[in-house]
């Protein structure tokens, strides 16, 4: 039989809603992350300098359309323009549940045409219908093609005084520079993840759903800086554990590595232990993890090795809680930045491959065979350094370092000159023939005796 829905109850109240719609931002106060945008809007509105066009830039779910309906709200509350609307008006209303008739919102890659354009371009003309400003906000603007946006740009520079035009876009080096001349930009930036992590520790209060904070900062760094990623990432790991969730289930869910794992393949390069790395990759193999994800965050493991020992000041850029950063320094004590570098390399060109491979498990484990042959560099002063101290070493032992250079030539020229004096030849030796004419010449007696037979004569 059919089972009709009962419409009263919990399963089918309008309540159950994505996290990331039911705890959207409402207010420039309550946008987490983008500090520098709120305050110069917030700033504009009190001092009455509204401009006539915005375009928001920035990565996925950084608060680039929510901060544009929020401007909507400021724009068309009826206590307004003011940066706190009141919530309350129809205005405020309407336009949070995106029903107003004067804020219209505009796909930009399926409204990309001259003739979507065109019909912008009349619409512009006609006032409000209750509020005080036609706000029009194009998402992706930057799918627009060339003509379209050169037929925006006559409204775009001039538009009535009762127009707004925000523009979302997450690739700005698309839109023409003649667009770009016209509009204040504002820059989202990436959400850093101990602000997120707080935003999910208010949501999980509010919901009754206990996570322990090791479990939201794995969802806050799986979503990469975007509070929509980690939002729905949130909604995912409710949905298989329930009210009660802990850290393991959480990178279960998520298909994250055990830093276990990852701290054992670390221990086993820095105390030249190959068994343990190989040990780690057969544990993430058998658990089922992609090993491309196990490479994918042994990169990000060794960059935070390498910033930690390269100086005191670096470790504030490793996102990462305080006791993993102990066990960091503790792992990779007595090594420097520049062996771990190293590592970065080799590993870098291993995630290619694994990525690529058929057999990445082949891969990665011949791979420990070059990572483990990468030794600490000596520096080239410390070497000079020991080659001046072997040196003195020998000359104060009585034994000479052997000539070298032109010096060591001519003190053995000098010496063969000195045994060749006397000689014919410049070497000392006779020269060619000179035996067998001392063999032929007459002795002194046979010249004498000769002289006396003559005289004689």
């Amino acid at each position: 039989r059919d089972v009709a829905c009962d419409w009263s109850s919990d399963v089918c109240s309008s309540d159950l809603q994505a996290i990331a719609r039911k705890w959207r931002p409402t207010t420039f106060d309550e946008i987490a992350g983008q500090a520098h945008v709120t305050r110069t809007l917030t700033n504009a509105l009190e001092l009455g300098r509204i401009h006539h066009a915005f375009l928001f830039t920035g990565a996925r779910g950084v608060g680039k359309t929510t901060a544009a309906r929020t401007l909507s709200r400021c724009l068309n509350c009826h206590k307004g323009p003011t940066p706190a609307p009141c919530g309350e008006c129809p205005s405020c209303i309407d336009i949070g549940h995106g029903n107003s008739s004067d804020v219209t919102e505009i796909d930009g890659a399926s409204n990309n045409s001259v003739e979507d354009v065109r019909s912008l371009r009349d619409s512009v003309r006609y006032l409000p219908s209750r509020d005080k400003y036609r706000v029009y906000i194009i998402d992706e603007v930057h799918m627009l093609s060339i003509g379209a946006f050169n037929a925006l740009l006559k409204t775009l520079e001039e538009p009535p005084e009762h127009v707004v035009f925000i523009f979302a876009t997450t690739e700005p080096q698309k839109i023409p520079d003649t667009i770009l001349s016209r509009v204040q930009r504002f820059d989202f930036k990436r959400i850093p993840t101990t602000t997120v992590v707080k935003c999910l520790r208010k949501i999980i209060d509010a919901e009754g759903i206990a996570i322990p904070d090791e479990g939201l900062r794995l969802i806050a760094r799986a979503g990469e800086g975007s509070m929509r990623d980690a939002q729905s990432l949130l909604d995912q790991v409710i949905a298989f554990g329930g009210e009660d969730v802990d850290a393991a289930q959480v990178a279960q869910i998520l298909g994250l590595v055990d830093r276990s794992l990852l701290f054992g393949f670390l221990e086993g390069l820095t105390r030249g232990k190959p068994e343990m790395c190989l040990d780690s990759i057969a544990a993430v193999y058998d658990y089922g993890y992609e090993l491309s994800q196990f490479t994918s965050e042994l990169l990000e493991l060794l960059r935070n090795a390498a910033l930690t020992v390269l100086s005191p000041d670096a470790r504030k850029h490793v996102d990462a809680p305080a006791e993993e950063l102990e066990r960091l320094a503790a792992v990779c004590k007595g090594l420097d930045s520049e062996t771990f570098s190293r590592w970065f390399q080799v590993m870098l060109a291993v995630h290619d491959e694994v990525a690529r491979s058929s057999r990445p498990r082949l891969v990665l484990e011949m791979a420990i065979a070059r990572l483990v042959t990468v030794r600490p560099v000596q520096p080239v002063a410390h070497l000079v350094s020991r080659l001046e101290g072997l040196e003195r070493t020998m000359r104060q032992g009585g034994v000479r370092p052997s000539p070298r250079g032109p010096r060591g030539r001519d003190a053995r020229s000098a010496g063969g000159r000195a045994q060749g004096e006397g000689d014919d030849s410049p070497s000392g030796r006779p020269r060619p023939g000179a035996s067998r004419a001392a063999e032929t010449a007459p002795s002194p007696r046979a010249q004498r005796t000769r002289s006396e037979e003559h005289t004689s004569e």
